[in-house]
């Protein structure tokens, strides 16, 4: 109980992090601390592509506007409690928020890159039966700062080998869309090219299913990538392994998923995770071609990581072959992911779950 009430304290006592403003909030900031706004795009420059990690670093600001920002801001660091790397370049950390909790964030390395998957809450109160990002419910948002720190954390990370990261999914701890203020706010400041200038083709982010903030996010007409972790072909079995679908039926968030593509003119990413002798089998492809026949989109066929939370087992690899297959059959355009990190604790939640009991009963 002392521990909790630390933590609540702590979160009200902490000042917001610079990494949450965007470069017009910051420069809005500046002109009523009576600066210049063009000292702004120094501070950017400081944070983003020098990376420091002291506000007493920014040596071509005034002593006085340095003192100002450590006054009215945090530089968020995050402590790495834990760093798994695994035999294949995937790098799992684990890393502790100023208020204690704890939060994964994932490098993956591509052909084409690296790629960081972060997190946006502390918890997830989506309560999917596959997750162990749930185990434990909802403790608290995250700060868009806090999310832009992860990206941050890692690419000074690669700073040591020359590398930068190159794209960005939000599929983490957390549903995107339960947070979608400081979500969008992490969007527009990772994407700025006085930011991190990571293009927005280069960045996804999915959700379980929230359909008022799918039309919102229709509406902001950006051309990042969109995915919907959709895991079942009818509303029964989506029930099931998600309770989101009791709120949020299926054929209404179809209905959403169109209004998306209409919108902007961009195709969607359907998740679709393959249970052992749950969702698996071919006719449940069949039904999956028939609920997404005609839209512009794309299935990303993810065969599970065994999570010992959860009763959930892989899927045998003809099977897999066979959905993939029948889907292609129907014209259907899928790809089945490619497993990274199966040697560390690489389901999303597992790690937290494993190092952080206190959190995730």
């Amino acid at each position: 109980m002392e521990q909790v009430t630390a933590m609540k304290q702590s979160t009200i006592d902490q000042k917001p992090s610079i990494y949450s403003l965007q470069l017009q909030e910051l420069k809005e900031w500046l002109k009523e601390n009576n600066e210049k706004a063009f000292r702004a795009e120094q501070i950017f420059d400081w944070l983003y592509t020098k990376r420091v990690t002291s506000f007493e670093d920014m040596t071509n600001l005034s002593k006085q506007l340095r003192d100002r920002l450590e006054s009215a801001f945090t530089l968020t660091t995050l402590k790495t409690i834990i760093q798994q790397q695994s035999s294949d370049g995937t790098i799992k950390f684990l890393f502790e928020l100023h208020d204690g909790y704890s939060i994964e964030t994932v490098l993956m390395r591509h052909d084409y890159g690296n790629s960081v998957c972060v997190t946006t809450q502390v918890g997830c109160r989506i309560g999917c039966t596959f997750c162990a990002s749930t185990l434990g419910g909802l403790k608290r948002n995250l700060e868009a700062g806090e999310i832009v720190a992860q990206v941050v954390k890692v690419q000074q990370a690669l700073d040591k080998t020359d590398e930068r990261v190159s794209s960005v999914v939000i599929m983490g701890i957390g549903e995107p869309f339960d947070n979608f203020d400081h979500m969008l706010s992490f969007l527009k400041i990772i994407n700025h090219d006085k930011g991190l200038n990571i293009g927005a083709r280069h960045i996804t982010v999915s959700t379980s299913g929230i359909i008022p903030k799918i039309y919102k996010f229709a509406d902001e007409n950006m051309q990042i990538n969109f995915a919907l972790s959709l895991h079942a072909p009818n509303t029964e079995l989506r029930s099931r392994l998600m309770p989101i679908n009791r709120a949020y039926k299926l054929p209404d968030l179809m209905d959403a998923i169109r209004y998306y593509i209409n919108k902007t003119g961009r195709r969607v990413s359907f998740e679709y995770g393959l249970f052992g002798g749950v969702n698996d089998q071919v006719e449940h492809a069949e039904e999956l071609a028939r609920l997404i026949k005609g839209l512009k989109c794309h299935v990303n066929l993810i065969p599970v990581n065994y999570v010992p939370e959860r009763d959930y087992v892989r899927t045998p690899r003809e099977q897999i072959i066979n959905f993939e297959k029948t889907l292609k059959n129907h014209g259907i355009n899928v790809t089945v992911r490619r497993e990274q990190g199966h040697d560390i604790d690489a389901a999303c939640g597992q790690l937290r779950a494993k190092e952080r009991k206190e959190e995730t009963r």
